[in-house]
């Protein structure tokens, strides 16, 4: 009787070493043993493509770093190529080159992927080959899994959530204690939530570059992020908060991705949520990402948005679905835009507002402001006047409005005399009347 030959080699290239390319190493070799029974195959990291292959790594002999990408890709045994090494040069010279050469493909790079997707995708079913990149959104939630594979027939009308974890502990900081937004974002930073940069989080610009993978995949139309409108969270004050909380509302930056009339709609911006609302009790650093549709009503997907373990969690469950699906390639390692959705534009969106004015504590300012809104047709739905003189304030809610029809009036009151500062609104949503 001929000897078992044993499971089936698989080896992989690895493209960084950071937080999230550590992880992904030593937790393949934990749990090598499971991972081998579930694929029947010893899946292991062959090289690592580093700056300076000469300084002593934990984790990982020394002879498998390497600072030449040519070692990684002229390499017949490797198979699988993972990229962690962010941004989008030269991450996509290094992913275009290990799909042209056949090699399957797993990154965490939603910069590369908002950017230069739609290609990459392409590229990747002409050569029959696969490209994953569940870690790029939200972290270890299987968000994109669901997307591609439960999600086809499901008939999305939206999907929106919270996709960034450095501004949701910022605004459950400044909610749970009443900090400052510099101190909230502060405290961010020495938790290790925020970079010492952080303007990619609090500008909205990470979770557009999540908002344009997932509206992609979600409406099979490419989008990108420049067509992705953001708003950040560097205007939210403490007073938004706390008023917004005396409303029976939270802060939350959301991504949102919906149809209008078969049209999409992308955007990422703060938002007033109900209490009672599921999003609202997402704290911390935890994602949650909301799927709409004609298939399924609602579903809610939560977990860690962040975090080198659990991103790693990510890219190694992507590794295990190419292994699972070698040698069969098949539509859903292509979410190619197989539909021509124009874009709606986002004057055109009907939404509810919040808005706090400093004002001049004197007689007609409300009667002054509410003429405005009327010659707009924007209808008020709930005025609350707080303090005296200098400090005068007033906070108010509207009924749901066209946005072009919004901005306007607000372009206009904040040139009366009696408004003290420039006007800053933040959205509702998930009012009961929208």
């Amino acid at each position: 009787m001929a000897a078992s030959s044993g499971p089936e080699k698989i080896h992989i290239g690895l493209l960084g070493y950071g937080t999230v390319g550590s992880n992904v190493h030593s937790l393949l070799e934990q749990q090598a043993d499971e991972i081998e029974k579930a694929t029947g195959a010893a899946i292991s990291i062959k090289k690592i493509l580093v700056r300076e292959p000469s300084v002593p790594r934990a984790g990982a002999s020394p002879d498998k770093f390497t600072d030449n990408f040519e070692d990684i890709l002229g390499d017949p045994g490797i198979s699988i190529v993972v990229e962690l090494i962010g941004g989008t040069e030269p991450a996509f010279d290094y992913v275009t080159a290990a799909l042209e050469n056949g090699k399957a493909v797993v990154t965490a790079n939603k910069q590369l992927l908002s950017q230069q997707g739609f290609y990459l995708f392409q590229l990747a079913r002409q050569k029959k080959s696969q490209i994953r990149f569940e870690a790029s959104v939200a972290g270890a939630i299987p968000v994109i899994k669901v997307l591609r594979e439960s999600m086809v027939a499901a008939d999305l009308k939206s999907v929106y959530g919270i996709v960034n974890g450095t501004t949701n502990y910022i605004l459950t900081e400044m909610n749970r204690t009443g900090a400052r937004y510099a101190d909230a974002l502060a405290r961010a930073q020495e938790w290790g939530y925020a970079e010492a940069d952080p303007t990619a989080d609090i500008s909205g610009k990470d979770a557009a570059a999540k908002m344009a993978i997932l509206a992609s995949i979600a409406f099979h139309t490419g989008v990108g992020l420049d067509d992705v409108t953001c708003t950040g969270i560097e205007d939210v004050s403490s007073l938004d908060i706390a008023y917004a909380r005396e409303l029976g509302f939270t802060v939350k930056l959301l991504g949102v991705a919906k149809l209008y009339q078969d049209k999409i709609n992308v955007r990422v911006y703060p938002a007033l949520l109900k209490m009672d609302h599921p999003l609202a009790s997402v704290s911390g650093a935890y994602n949650a990402v909301f799927l709409k549709g004609t298939a399924i009503d609602e579903i809610m997907l939560s977990g860690p948005g962040a975090g080198g373990r659990e991103t790693a969690s990510a890219v190694v469950s992507d590794i295990i679905s190419v292994v699972a699906r070698r040698g069969a390639p098949g539509f859903l390692e292509y979410p190619v835009a197989y539909s021509d959705r124009d874009f709606y534009p986002d004057d055109d969106v009907v939404s509810s507002f919040y808005l706090r004015l400093e004002v001049e504590d004197e007689p007609g300012v409300l009667g002054a402001i509410a003429r405005v809104f009327g010659e707009h047709e924007v209808s008020i739905q709930s005025v609350l006047q707080k303090g005296r003189g200098a400090r005068a304030e007033l906070v108010m809610v509207f009924h749901p409005v066209r946005e072009a029809s919004f901005a306007a009036a607000i372009e206009q009151i904040g040139g009366l005399k009696v408004v003290r500062s420039a006007p800053r609104p933040i959205r509702v949503e998930g009012k009961d009347d929208e």
